[in-house]
């Protein structure tokens, strides 16, 4: 999986699917799946059913990334 940019992880939905954070955040699939499981994420997770969202906020955040250009 490629790294995104910070520009392409700035144009995120304000909640995206696990492994587009994963991606953004540098993360195989498996390593964001086991770190969910662990409940280890770096970021807030989302569960729906089966399915996983990180708010894009989140991720900004742990990238140290304000949310918002000043």
């Amino acid at each position: 999986m490629t790294p995104m940019t910070i520009e392409e992880v700035r144009a995120l939905p304000a909640v995206v699917p696990l492994l587009t954070a994963a991606r953004a955040l540098g993360l195989s699939r498996n390593t964001a799946y086991r770190l969910v499981k662990r409940g280890e994420f770096p970021c807030r997770v989302i569960q729906a059913g089966d399915l996983y969202r990180v708010p894009t906020i989140e991720i900004l955040t742990v990238l140290g990334l304000p949310a918002a250009d000043s």
